[in-house]
């Protein structure tokens, strides 16, 4: 999928009216959608632990809280970016507590020009995450192929006296003469000898 067809998802906690308002037209559908908001920290918790978001923007700080340890947990807890948005006298200490765990950080006020080049921060920190997931999940299945494979040959070694290094070539033969993965191979001799 190129990049112009991906979408977002976007949970926005804020209880600014004005920046409410103004954020539609910046994270537009149809590259954002849906666009959540939420005007505190425990909805935002709420609406985070219903579903996944791509992006979270926390307009600090909020009725209930900062929003610092809230934005700390969301990029540290779930495959999402976040960017927050601090005042002036408070940027340099959020600065502090946010760098070091990948959280965007932005002076308010703030600009349209400033939200749209963040907007773009976003979508690259997305996409980064995106493929790391894939290569996490690609590394999962191949150690499972391999926990298969073992537990697949374990059982020929017991059950046909067979030495590990013939029980290996036989799966690989096996996978090799019928054009089939070793997984397979693997889980038929799971299914008859166990």
């Amino acid at each position: 999928m190129s990049l112009k067809e991906q979408v977002y998802s976007v949970l926005v906690v804020s209880a600014s009216e004005k920046l409410n308002q103004a954020l539609p037209e910046i994270f537009s559908v149809p590259v954002f959608s849906p666009v959540q908001f939420v005007s505190n920290v425990s909805a935002a918790k709420r609406a985070i632990a219903e579903r996944d978001f791509d992006m979270v923007i926390v307009n600090s700080p909020l009725p209930d809280d900062s929003g610092l340890r809230f934005a700390i947990d969301t990029v540290s807890g779930y495959q999402t970016v976040v960017l927050f948005l601090a005042r002036t006298e408070q940027y340099a200490q959020s600065f502090d507590q946010l760098a070091e765990h990948g959280v965007f950080l932005i002076q308010k006020p703030t600009s349209k020009s400033s939200f749209e080049l963040a907007s773009g921060w976003l979508i690259s920190a997305r996409e980064r995450i995106r493929k790391t997931e894939k290569k996490t999940l690609s590394i999962e299945e191949k150690m499972n192929e391999i926990r298969l494979v073992n537990r697949a040959k374990w059982l020929l070694i017991s059950e046909l006296k067979m030495t590990e290094p013939d029980a290996h070539r036989y799966i690989e033969k096996q996978a090799m003469d019928r054009c089939v993965p070793k997984r397979q191979i693997a889980e038929e001799i799971i299914k008859t000898y166990s």
